[in-house]
């Protein structure tokens, strides 16, 4: 009989589920029912299927939406008001598949420009790159598999879910909705591999066209590494997210806005506010602002409506956190708000002014309801200190100015720039991706469409056209 794997709620660690651990024999069994389907070509899905699975997966998740953002706040953690704003996005990038289906198809490539050309057409369509695996991350239980089902639905590539250990209840309610819907027995199947070695073992086989990783850079990298010549990747790891406030900000607004992307779902978001560059005229009032908004934000139980920040996934991730606040309060930093835990599983909304640039809390991710702010006289100064560490991801500037928001634009590291909006603005449609240590290849779901198929060229000669 396979293990078990028992699921505890990280806010009170109350028993909420069960899935049955894979195997050895069952990860095979996973890859050999997808690379069958794979291989014959009489089986794969028509684009007309795939639109009519997709519709119908929507229209259940918005049925259900109430049950499986209650379930997806239960396993992860984030307050039941944001869970429900998860699966809304989930059910709008399902769409945005499906849009992409409808108006992308391909190109005609130009012939009969030479002599070499001449009396040839040529066109391109796509087809799917092969197997695909996906492995994800607790943050975000629900749409995090979205991001790596639904485009794999799309293209018509079978695809091996791997959910965190932590949270796998949505992914399989995902899947069970997709069957439900309509796409066939195999086409998408989700596991839990005993062991890291055996996940290893999945990523890595040969029969895998296209690895989807949603994680820690330690973990994607390694695996990528690892991965058969020939399988495609694409890695969405975190980042230490910097916002640079300049003297002439609308604090009013800004002040909002950069405290959400501090504290939503506990800090624990990879493109998270936490280093906040600020004018020496402003920082005090910068700190002092995001400390009184951090203290008045509800924290507790994520399954009420009334919470705006829930726990950390572990008592061991609540150690650590609480652990580099402390360190850096030791190293000299100021603490405005917060530093302490409230609970068994949740941390306080927490503020440090000041903090030595060679602390944890500067250098590496948080992933904890965290935030810098560091003062400056010289906004290069400011973008020398954004850039200055391995990672890059989304960044942001508030300013009045346009030339201040055009010189941070043009300086700042990241893949994409805000202005006068926190970092972890996203829509599901835009290019989402990290750049050296915080990722490689484009998410997003037209993007990872993209990157899960190949485009196959005919070119016709016929002495008609000559």
């Amino acid at each position: 009989m396979a293990d078990i794997i028992e699921i505890f709620s990280p806010f009170d660690t109350s028993r909420i589920g069960q899935v049955a651990a894979a195997s050895p024999v069952e990860i095979e069994r996973a890859l050999e029912t997808a690379y069958a389907l794979f291989r014959d070509r009489r089986q794969w899905l028509s684009k007309q299927k795939r639109i009519e699975i997709l519709k119908r997966a929507a229209a259940i998740i918005t049925q259900r939406r109430e049950e499986l953002a209650r379930q997806a706040a239960s396993e992860g953690g984030k307050p039941l008001r944001d869970s429900l704003i998860e699966v809304d996005r989930g059910v709008d990038g399902i769409h945005t598949c499906v849009e992409e289906l409808r108006t992308k198809a391909g190109q005609v490539v130009p012939m009969d420009l030479n002599a070499t050309s001449a009396g040839r057409v040529a066109f391109t369509q796509y087809e799917p790159i092969g197997v695909v695996v996906g492995v994800s991350a607790f943050n975000h239980p629900f749409n995090l598999v979205v991001h790596q089902l639904a485009p794999a639905v799309a293209v018509g590539a079978p695809v091996i879910l791997k959910p965190a250990t932590t949270t796998p209840l949505s992914c399989r309610s995902l899947v069970e909705i997709f069957r439900e819907a309509g796409l066939p027995e195999g086409w998408a199947q989700m596991v839990v591999p005993e062991t890291n070695e055996l996940a290893t073992r999945l990523v890595t086989d040969p029969r895998v066209g296209f690895f989807s990783f949603i994680g820690s850079a330690a973990v994607g990298w390694s695996l990528r590494s690892k991965i058969a010549p020939g399988t495609r990747c694409a890695l969405e790891h975190g980042g230490v997210a910097p916002v640079i406030v300049s003297h002439d900000a609308d604090l009013d607004m800004a002040m909002p806005k950069v405290a959400r992307g501090a504290f939503w779902h506990a800090g624990q978001a990879c493109v998270g506010v936490q280093r906040v560059f600020c004018h020496n005229s402003v920082v005090d009032d910068v700190a002092e602002r995001l400390g009184a908004l951090g203290e008045r934000m509800v924290i507790g139980d994520p399954l009420s409506m009334a919470t705006e920040v829930g726990p950390l996934i572990s008592r061991k991730e609540l150690e650590r956190v609480g652990r580099w606040v402390d360190d850096a309060a030791s190293g000299g930093a100021k603490l405005i708000s917060g530093g302490k835990r409230i609970s068994e599983s949740c941390y306080s909304n927490t503020v440090l002014l000041n903090p030595r640039p060679d602390s944890d809390v500067m250098l590496k991710e948080v992933f904890g309801p965290v935030v810098c702010v560091y003062g400056y006289d010289d906004i290069d100064s400011a973008i020398s200190l954004s850039n200055s560490l391995p990672y890059s991801f989304q960044a942001a500037v508030f300013t009045s100015r346009l030339d201040t928001a055009m010189h941070c634009y043009r300086h700042l590291d990241g893949t994409a720039i805000m202005v006068n909006e926190n970092t972890l603005f996203r829509v599901d449609w835009m290019p989402f991706s990290g750049a050296r240590q915080s990722g490689h290849g484009v998410g997003g779901m037209p993007y990872t469409m993209h990157e899960m198929q190949t485009e196959k060229m005919m070119v016709w000669r016929s002495d008609a056209l000559a």
